[in-house]
């Protein structure tokens, strides 16, 4: 059983489209709850591939990647990058690039 927070958080994700980012953060205000940016880590590392969601399109708050070199860091930018996302010295422009969301 998926919980109300988590089904909305899940939804949300799957309507960031192709060329633009969300934030941990951003998602979560979007779900209903300002502080609940860690748990949509959570969410995406264990509903991600479970209901198709395109977990490369969200990044941290500071325009960057939080997957670490060699724990997928490399798919995240490289998916990015293939999107039209530029990712220059690790870091995306937010202006540019943020979805403005629902």
């Amino acid at each position: 059983m998926i919980l109300p927070f988590s089904k909305r958080v899940i939804e949300i994700i799957k309507k960031i489209p192709s060329g633009k980012v969300a934030t941990y953060g951003q998602i979560a205000t979007l779900a209903g709850n300002n502080k609940a940016a860690r748990q949509i880590s959570r969410i995406l590392h264990s509903s991600s591939e479970k209901h198709e969601l395109p977990w490369h399109r969200v990044i941290n708050s500071h325009g960057t990647i939080s997957l670490k070199f060699g724990d997928g860091f490399e798919m995240q930018k490289s998916m990015l990058q293939s999107e039209g996302i530029n990712v220059m010295e690790d870091k995306i422009n937010l202006q540019k690039f943020q979805w403005k969301g629902l």
